[in-house]
């Protein structure tokens, strides 16, 4: 258990050692679900949101890609923004099924088109009884030394609206 908590902080370190000692800024949204974590998780853990979040909002998301893999680890997802001219892919780089923690790191687009020098994910599905969960959602991100002035951020909007919609999905649908 320490072993598995310590290469998670390793990974999530790693990455952030991309933002050079810059302070890294954090913007979180939190829902509350009235269904169990693990039927969340299994929404969270591959690419079951990414789909059903594209498929919800076409008004705002023209088309997702797989790049390179299969949902795990190492997974590189491209998402097209509408209309078509914008973009955002990232790489799943933690996925910790006992945790119920996905981590993926911004490769390009985004916030790192205007300013950013690191942007990541991190969902967690937090149990709070047997029926019910928080999805936390968080996007902690560093702003490049030219660009403070401007500040930066990244739109947290996208990720609130996708767990209103499994909220949605998965009430819907309970057994």
């Amino acid at each position: 258990m320490l072993k598995q908590v310590s290469f998670i902080f390793f990974l999530v370190f790693s990455c952030y050692k991309g933002a050079e000692s810059q302070e890294l800024k954090h913007l979180t949204n939190e829902l509350q679900v009235n269904v169990g974590a693990n039927r969340v998780w299994e929404l969270y853990r591959h690419l079951g949101i990414s789909r059903l979040t594209a498929q919800q909002l076409q008004n705002v998301i023209q088309n997702i890609q797989v790049l390179e893999g299969d949902g795990g680890v190492g997974t590189v997802l491209k998402l097209t923004f509408v209309p078509g001219n914008s973009s955002y892919t990232e790489r799943f780089i933690v996925i910790n099924d006992e945790k119920k923690v996905k981590v993926a790191k911004g490769l390009e687009g985004g916030c790192l088109a205007i300013g950013c020098s690191v942007q990541i994910v991190q969902f967690d599905i937090i149990e709070k009884t047997k029926d019910s969960c928080i999805i936390r959602s968080d996007i902690a991100y560093a702003v490049k030394k030219e660009f403070e002035a401007n500040d930066p951020k990244p739109n947290i909007q996208l990720l609130a609206a996708a767990a209103q919609i499994a909220k949605r999905f998965l009430e819907s649908s309970k057994k």
